[in-house]
């Protein structure tokens, strides 16, 4: 079977690296396309993916419905050449376009239940939806609800195992403590005229007395933070989450990906309360704590860094989320090759 995958952010090639390969191992022909838009092409060279970029991210609303226009007539152009039995994306409307267009198989992949300029622009194109549990929206007879959250694709223990010389790359050890800030660009489509962390320097200052902080960011920083900025291969920002003491950020996949590594989470966000994932992982299982004040959120962090027992704690309540998922790249993995045996019928 032929399947072409269309990467639209970073976190995207977390997702589908691990499937792209199993389902080449499998046998299938695998054709990856994708979006330029912050470490995107540095974690596809990094893997060691062959690659087509197709367009470059743009801001706001007027600009990525350009930019998705563009990317529909390249998209429709590979795939003609390509000729794919299924195309696949994460609430990607260039891929449900085209497939549709092509009169092909459309897996989207969401769990974004506010983004709604995205969410008109592809799910009544698409074949299957599939969504997490948690996911609060009912998309109809297309949806198809798996146990497990986008980020189990890559941190189920069956893909990741962090680094153990990691630390030591840093110039750190085990007893340091490590405090992650993200900050976003606010670019995506469901972001334009969202606000995030307000407070950056004062929570800087406050949390740098705890450990040591790092910041990852796609922003401009001012000056003062910049200091404060780490130049990480994007390959290895799971292993500087696993080893961290708390993450705070208006990062919302790093959010989720702090949580599941069992590292402490606090999500700043003007967003909080409209996406079912983050309120299971913060009300079910308690790896997160989100927040629309900034003030708040710093309260937080203190509290969680005067905590000497946290992360133990946190670690404890990661293994039952663990025991409740599911391996998202082997379902993935086993729908695609249920795919192609009813294709060979």
């Amino acid at each position: 079977m032929k399947v072409l995958i269309d990467i639209g952010h970073p976190a995207h090639v977390h997702f589908y690296k691990n499937i792209a390969w199993a389902m080449q191992k499998n046998g299938h022909e695998v054709l990856v396309t994708a979006r330029e838009k912050d470490v995107t092409v540095d974690l596809l060279d990094s893997y060691g993916f062959n690659y087509e970029v197709l367009s470059r991210m743009g801001s706001g609303k007027g600009n990525l419905m350009k930019e998705w226009a563009g990317r529909d007539m390249k998209l429709l152009k590979v795939a003609y050449k390509f000729d794919p039995d299924v195309l696949t994306g994460i609430l990607n409307p260039c891929v449900a376009h085209v497939a549709w267009l092509m009169h092909k198989k459309s897996l989207i992949f969401t769990d974004t239940e506010h983004a709604k300029l995205a969410n008109r622009a592809t799910l009544p194109f698409a074949d299957m939806v599939f969504t997490p549990t948690s996911y609060v929206t009912d998309i109809g007879k297309k949806q198809i609800r798996y146990n497990g959250y986008h980020e189990l694709a890559y941190l189920h223990p069956a893909h990741f195992r962090p680094d153990p010389d990691f630390l030591l790359s840093l110039g750190l050890d085990r007893n340091e403590r490590i405090i992650v800030l993200r900050f976003v660009s606010w670019g995506a489509s469901h972001d334009v005229g969202q606000h995030g962390v307000t407070n950056k320097l004062e929570m800087v200052r406050e949390l740098g007395k705890y450990g040591k902080v790092f910041i990852t960011s796609e922003q401009k920083l001012e000056p003062e933070l910049e200091q404060y900025r780490i130049h990480l291969r994007p390959d290895k920002l799971h292993d500087l989450l696993y080893y961290a003491s708390l993450y705070v950020g208006d990062g919302g996949t790093t959010a989720v990906e702090s949580a599941i590594l069992g590292t402490p989470s606090i999500y700043v966000s003007s967003l909080v309360g409209t996406m079912g994932n983050f309120t299971e992982l913060e009300e079910k299982y308690g790896l997160m704590y989100s927040f629309n004040d900034s003030g708040q959120a710093l309260q937080k962090a203190v509290e969680i860094l005067n905590n000497k027992h946290a992360k133990q704690e946190w670690d404890k309540k990661k293994d039952d989320l663990i025991r409740d998922k599911i391996d998202v790249t082997g379902f993935v993995v086993a729908y695609m090759d249920f795919i192609s045996s009813q294709s060979r019928k």
